[in-house]
């Protein structure tokens, strides 16, 4: 399944320098695979590499590079399951998620593709006022140059995609440094680009402990970080930073609001998808479910059902739905953060056992909004339920919170639907479905402690590139004319 070593690739090329970092199985614990681990002066020659690439990518047609994008797509679709398998094991994520993150991987690329041919600018009058007769101007957008990534363990494949695929849509060259719990999906990618036109030096992939990383954010020669994890390294490394172009994609403290008009079953159905999925380890995972008053009682019921019905186990499983935490510490915590709020005076609605790096699915209620379980993210399988009595309020208490994602909200009512997308103070509102729902065309990213910038490959183009203005003073051609 997955090989006995993997290198990392320092401008283009596979490194098997040590096998300094060991990867393990997530479900077992065990070691599963080892990989090359890069230094600082691996990452500076990088970084060397990515700067002095930048006069080739900037000056690849658009042809080039969408052909580039579709051998992605081509070669990830043939090594699918492969990928897949490996995903399993280095994230624990169980093999259906696993699947269909590979799969949402393809999209990405394919919409990479497809956009990399479409970097339009405009045509812009100048003859505003009579000093500007004879004016006008174009501008389009230009690469900004090499770009540095920084990626989570949670997505390790399409999250990576997210980075890499606007990078050679527009034209920049890039130094990733994937999670060193889950660097193979990464790395296989760079197996994949590496057999493609894209200039060798225009990339490399190198786990790397946090310490080494420090080039990515200091060295003047990387004209944008992108960084996607915890709001506490997000914003220090944006303070570090302050000349460059910095995106983050931070954490989450979701709400779902379920108004007394919805379809309680699909609301059911969703939510248990929503705040369960991959064990919770997801921005957008649903960590508070706001119920009105009348329908609180039957849908807490129905989420409880469900909940307790869902099969935990070994991610290779085809019937597991529940797989391990990425460490059997984030499952202590897990469990600690239920046993506090516990004594603070929630009661457990269901749920609440830890089985070494398994949670089980946990509903609370009552729960004290101080608690850590309420207001700060989980990342594991713990979800609040809370009633409320007038949509107002509903959302009142969805913005009580320090981080703005994205939001759901299951009504019928179209007046609350268009309320809460004009008072949420979020990223993005999902009308009738979970938070946790993400399209990888769309923009997506958050306000407030959950980050700056927006993801999604249009979006993120306009992040990695920058409008260059052309002004055309055609008065004198004008006056020869006369």
């Amino acid at each position: 399944m997955l090989r006995e070593h993997y290198p990392y690739y320092l401008a283009g090329e596979p490194i098997q320098a040590n096998d300094r970092l060991v990867v393990t199985n997530k479900y077992t614990q065990e070691p599963a695979t080892r990989v090359a681990k890069a230094d600082g002066p691996t990452l500076e020659r990088g970084i060397a590499a990515a700067a002095e690439a930048f006069t080739q990518t900037r000056k690849l047609p658009s042809y080039m590079r969408q052909g580039i994008l579709n051998h992605i797509v081509g070669r990830v679709t043939e090594r699918h399951e492969e990928l897949s398998q490996a995903l399993a094991v280095e994230a624990g994520k169980p093999i259906k998620d696993a699947r269909g993150e590979v799969t949402r991987l393809v999209d990405t690329f394919r919409i990479a593709a497809e956009e990399s041919v479409r970097n339009y600018g405009q045509w812009q009058p100048l003859d505003i006022s009579e000093r500007a007769a004879g004016y006008q101007s174009i501008w389009r957008r230009f690469p900004l140059g090499p770009c540095a990534f920084i990626t989570p363990f949670n997505f390790p494949m399409n999250l990576v995609a997210h980075k890499v695929a606007p990078a050679i849509a527009v034209g920049n060259p890039f130094v990733l440094k994937p999670a060193s719990y889950t660097p193979i999906g990464a790395l296989i990618l760079g197996e994949i680009l590496a057999e493609t036109e894209w200039p060798k030096a225009a990339f490399s992939i190198l786990p790397c402990a946090g310490r080494d990383a420090d080039p990515l954010v200091s060295d003047d020669r990387i004209k944008l970080l992108s960084f996607t994890g915890s709001p506490e390294v997000g914003w220090h490394l944006r303070s570090r930073a302050p000349k460059k172009r910095v995106t983050l994609e931070l954490g989450g403290n979701a709400a779902c609001i379920v108004d007394r008009d919805a379809d309680l079953d699909y609301a059911a159905d969703r939510i248990t998808i929503g705040a369960f999925y991959q064990s919770g380890q997801s921005c957008i995972s649903i960590q508070r479910v706001l119920i009105h008053g009348d329908v609180y009682q039957p849908l807490k019921e129905r989420l409880a059902a469900r909940a307790t019905k869902l099969k935990a186990g070994d991610p290779l499983a085809e019937d597991t739905f529940l797989g391990p935490l990425i460490s059997e510490d984030d499952a202590r915590r897990v469990e600690h953060w239920v046993n506090e709020a516990i004594a603070a005076g929630a009661k457990l609605v269901c749920g609440g056992k830890r089985h070494g790096v398994l949670y089980e699915a946990t509903y609370l209620e009552h729960v004290d909004r101080r608690q850590k379980v309420n207001c700060v993210e989980v990342f594991g399988p713990v979800a609040t339920l809370q009633p409320f009595d007038t949509f107002e309020q509903a959302v009142r208490i969805a913005n009580d919170s320090d981080y703005g994602l994205q939001c759901g909200v299951f009504t019928k009512n179209i007046h609350h639907a268009f309320y809460s997308y004009e008072e949420l103070d979020v990223g993005g509102v999902v009308i009738n479905d979970m938070p946790s729902m993400r399209v990888d065309s769309m923009p997506y990213g958050g306000v407030k402690e959950s980050g700056m910038g927006r993801e999604g490959i249009r979006f993120a183009m306009e992040e990695q590139s920058e409008i260059k203005l052309l002004v055309l003073n055609r008065i004198s051609e004008l006056q020869d004319l006369v």
